[in-house]
């Protein structure tokens, strides 16, 4: 049993080496594209439902970012995270009386919605010394299914981040709707590109679009071609989640 399980392993790392370097060749093309270098481009490897030792062999590949979803399987996971040279960084939805088991554990919270829980997040931020980098998520579908925060709400979040000391808002990030046609996932990442354009033209405290947060394992190419430097690669990287 135990000679399976390891063959098994071992098919797997192999095949996560294959999607490893399929990925970042489409990310250079992607980037080109853009007019960037594959350097520009931040891939994030979303963990959701990964064991540990496939994280850290793909940390081994030269992966830079791991991102996790759910609070209690992170923390379930953490001890066993290789993070010498890889950041592991947030970015599920987080309700706000689970804030404080993540921070100081997290590089950035890419999830963050709303004012209540920006003010947690300094809050445990402050206890501990530290300031978290954070992104503001944004529905830029207008899901009523989906958190983020509402375009035309942005702005109020954005100054009110002023007022807060131990955090630090680093850029935007957003999940867009299903689109059976690419020409209208299009439009969400050259919309959500804008705003982003739009705010780093902006002098406001405690505010630097430094990340573009978008595109998925079906449309992280879109994604870049349309501004983003950070995209969130879970299932291509790992293959089909496994859900207990």
């Amino acid at each position: 049993m135990q000679e399976k399980l390891s063959e098994e392993m071992r098919d797997r790392m192999e095949q996560i080496r294959q999607n490893y370097e399929e990925i970042t060749e489409e990310i250079a093309r992607a980037a080109e594209k853009s007019g960037r270098k594959a350097e520009d481009i931040h891939f994030l490897a979303a963990t959701k439902t990964v064991e540990p030792a496939l994280i850290n062999y793909a940390i081994g590949l030269g992966l830079r970012y791991i991102g996790e979803n759910r609070v209690q399987e992170m923390l379930s996971k953490y001890d066993e995270y290789h993070l010498d040279s890889c950041e592991l960084q947030f970015i599920g939805a987080l309700q706000t009386n689970k804030v404080r088991q993540i921070v100081g554990k997290v590089s950035m919270i890419q999830s963050v919605d709303s004012i209540k829980l920006m003010k947690e997040i300094d809050r445990q931020s402050e206890k501990n010394g530290i300031v978290t980098n954070i992104l503001l998520e944004v529905n830029i579908g207008r899901e009523t299914n989906k958190s983020g925060v509402l375009e035309e709400n942005l702005e109020e979040l954005l100054k009110s981040a002023a007022f807060l000391s131990h955090i630090r808002v680093r850029g935007l990030m957003t999940v867009p709707p299903i689109c059976e046609k690419k020409a209208d996932v299009f439009k969400f990442f050259d919309k959500m590109h804008q705003l982003f354009i739009d705010i780093s033209g902006k002098t406001m405290d405690n505010v630097s679009m430094d990340f573009l947060s978008m595109g998925m394992s079906d449309d992280f190419s879109e994604a870049i071609q349309c501004g983003a430097n950070m995209i969130r690669v879970g299932s291509r990287l790992f293959g089909a989640r496994v859900y207990r």
